[in-house]
């Protein structure tokens, strides 16, 4: 019997996955999530750069959607090349203390092509990286479903994770 809290785990992301072979990874390690807490995936569509569009206006824009999207969580986190790097097992440890303060609904969240804007930095304090290289979005998804995964898996004690 696996550890089944009532948490509700969002991936909120900027732009849509676009390679299919991706969406196969993302979405298997999507139902092995399910088995432990209740997660999902919603998409932001992406502010595309043009002539009358800067980069930071384009981060403002994608900015002011995350934000809206925000309110309805009790935490978030930003998935940031400048965050904290932690251990899987370290990643477990901060997911069973949220389990543990009653976390009820918990939003990860990748930026656009070009981060965040400063409104969403000030807003969501809380940045954790999955490597100090820089990814695409959309790896970046499939390895924060599997961390995600494994830090569920090291909860639970399953033989995923060796160590």
């Amino acid at each position: 019997m696996y550890y089944f809290c009532q948490m509700k785990i969002t991936l909120l992301a900027v732009g849509k996955t676009t390679s299919k072979e991706l969406e196969v990874l993302i979405e298997d390690y999507v139902k092995r999530i399910g088995h432990f807490v209740k997660f999902e995936i919603k998409f932001i569509p992406n502010q595309k750069l043009s002539k009358n569009l800067s980069e930071n206006e384009v981060k403002t824009a994608e900015g002011v959607k995350i934000l809206e999207i925000l309110k309805s969580f009790e935490s978030a986190v930003l998935l940031d090349d400048a965050g904290e790097t932690l251990r899987s097992v370290d990643f477990a440890s901060d997911l069973q203390k949220q389990f543990n303060h009653s976390q009820k609904n918990i939003c990860y969240i990748i930026g656009g092509a070009y981060g965040f804007s400063d409104a969403v930095y000030k807003t969501v304090p809380r940045r954790l990286s999955l490597s100090k290289m820089t990814l695409s979005h959309q790896m970046v998804r499939l390895l924060f479903v599997e961390q995600l995964y494994r830090g569920l898996a090291i909860i639970n004690h399953l033989p995923y994770h060796h160590e």
